[in-house]
């Protein structure tokens, strides 16, 4: 009962072809194709620019305490 016998996805796999016909199937995994190579892109670009310079910089973020303003009390 653990695992699928070959005519579980013959069925499967009918059932599928039924639902979303011969087109629609790559259709499908050419858009997620798309989408991943638009995703590695995105995650290159965001690197290109630090990558052109030689040099890197790490982002900070200045918090000093005594400049935070207090609010009055009533």
């Amino acid at each position: 009962m653990g695992s699928f016998s070959v005519w579980h996805w013959l069925i499967v796999l009918v059932i599928v072809l039924v639902l979303f016909g011969r087109g629609k199937i790559p259709e499908l995994m050419g858009d997620v194709a798309k989408g991943i190579k638009s995703f590695k892109k995105g995650m290159t670009d965001e690197d290109a620019p630090e990558a052109g310079n030689g040099t890197t910089t790490a982002k900070t973020v200045d918090h000093k305490a005594d400049e935070v303003k207090e609010t009055s009390r009533s």
